[in-house]
């Protein structure tokens, strides 16, 4: 079996990169992907519009084979989504093993001299899309938990719930959203429901917890645009209902007019006529 390196020791036997708009990363290992080699890392990584990267000072992005979880090698994930415990520890596999792909995770946190490092699972993502996805998704939860959310941002998707427009862009924004509002979601909208209690009022927590999570969900779907083309449908999924596209592109188009494209990268939408 591929000997296992623990963060430090991983961040230890690579040299970190910076990118031209500031991120900096760093790959280890056999990657072995037509998606990960440097050309393309590089443009993935520069499509972190600048003013996005200047809130990532303290974070380092991590490509490598698998990232694993100690909990799950040791056995203790028999659970079907069992949580991780506190004690559990991060592992990287610096070369690809199909005896580990099962423990291995999507991305892997870890806190290395007061900087955060994000241990990425290249191996686990096959495609440009999904590995563009989940590099993004970690660049949005990171800037969010460091900046917050913008307030011009947090009108736009609050008016869009008092519209009643329908749908979330993600678990975590439809169920906060639902909370926000005291509502009680449907037995059949999520396989995974958190208990809510019907209040008819307003919760401010919830109201927060929602403009984060939408925030970060147009940020990361911004950014997979300017780096790639996708449908929109791709990112549906079965546990809640897409948020209607014309509200997304409000959303999008407010995150570009806050954070506009680096050069040679282009943010637009099409919409595919219906025949």
């Amino acid at each position: 079996m591929t000997d296992l390196l623990t963060p430090e020791e991983a961040a230890e036997q690579a040299t970190a990169t910076t990118a031209p708009n500031g991120v900096r990363y760093a790959t280890l290992g056999r990657l072995d992907s037509p998606t990960t080699t440097p050309a393309e890392l590089t443009r993935l990584v520069n499509a972190v519009p600048a003013s996005i990267a200047s809130g990532l000072s303290k974070h380092l992005y991590f490509f490598v084979p698998l990232a694993l979880s100690g909990a799950r090698l040791a056995g203790e994930d028999s659970a079907p989504v069992a949580p991780f415990p506190v004690s559990d520890i991060t592992l990287i596999a610096p070369a690809y093993s199909a005896a580990l792909v099962d423990k291995a995770i999507c991305h892997r946190n870890a806190r290395i001299a007061g900087e955060e490092y994000v241990f990425l699972s290249s191996r686990l993502h096959t495609d440009r899309f999904a590995l563009a996805f989940e590099f993004f998704i970690n660049v949005a939860h990171n800037f969010v938990d460091t900046v917050g959310t913008p307030t011009a941002f947090a009108d736009l998707a609050w008016q869009q719930v008092v519209a009643n427009v329908r749908g979330e862009t993600s678990m975590d924004a439809w169920e906060d959203r639902a909370a926000a509002q005291g509502k009680q979601i449907p037995d059949g909208d999520s396989a995974r429901i958190r208990p809510i209690q019907a209040t008819g009022g307003i919760d401010e927590k919830a109201r927060s917890d929602f403009y984060a999570a939408a925030f970060s969900d147009a940020l990361a779907i911004y950014l997979l645009s300017l780096h790639l083309d996708f449908d929109y449908a791709d990112l549906r999924e079965r546990e809640y209902p897409l948020l209607a596209a014309p509200a997304l592109a409000e959303r999008l188009k407010a995150v570009n007019r806050l954070f506009p494209a680096n050069d040679g990268y282009k943010f637009q939408i099409l919409y595919r006529r219906r025949s």
